[in-house]
């Protein structure tokens, strides 16, 4: 596990990834990822929008897990990526906030509202429409 969690550091993005997979993969199966969850908040603070996203990721991945309410002492720090520097990021993340949801209903009304004061106006014309549609999914599939 340990050189999983090591890896999700690393500069190269596809072993980056490759660690992101099988950690999401365990995180469907167990709560053996979850006990890493400080790291993973630890890492929204990165410079690295791959280290964000893999941390959003995984965030969402073990929120079902979150018995200590990890995920609930830093839900206004996490809900900032709905508009994380990098579109990309953004969309990705806004991509996992149904589940997150779903495993959290208690913060379902704060992901909500986030969702719905979401500024989009900081991204390119070229990526605007997309992270604003995500919105609108993962709204409606929220509220579904």
């Amino acid at each position: 596990m340990t050189d999983k969690l090591d890896m999700l550091w690393s500069k190269t993005p596809s072993r980056g990834y490759a660690a992101l997979k099988e950690l999401l993969a365990i995180s469907r199966e167990s709560g053996a990822v979850y006990p890493y969850m400080e790291q993973f908040i630890e890492m929204l603070g990165s410079d690295s929008s791959y280290f964000r996203t893999r941390a959003l990721a995984l965030i969402a991945a073990n929120a079902k897990w979150d018995t200590d309410c990890r995920i609930d002492e830093n839900i206004d720090a996490i809900l900032s990526h709905i508009t994380d520097p990098k579109p990309v990021t953004a969309r990705q993340f806004i991509k996992d906030l149904p589940a997150l949801a779903a495993a959290k209903p208690d913060l379902r009304r704060d992901i909500l509202s986030a969702l719905r004061r979401a500024e989009t106006q900081r991204y390119p014309l070229s990526m605007r429409p997309l992270v604003e549609r995500d919105i609108r999914n993962a709204i409606a599939e929220i509220e579904s």
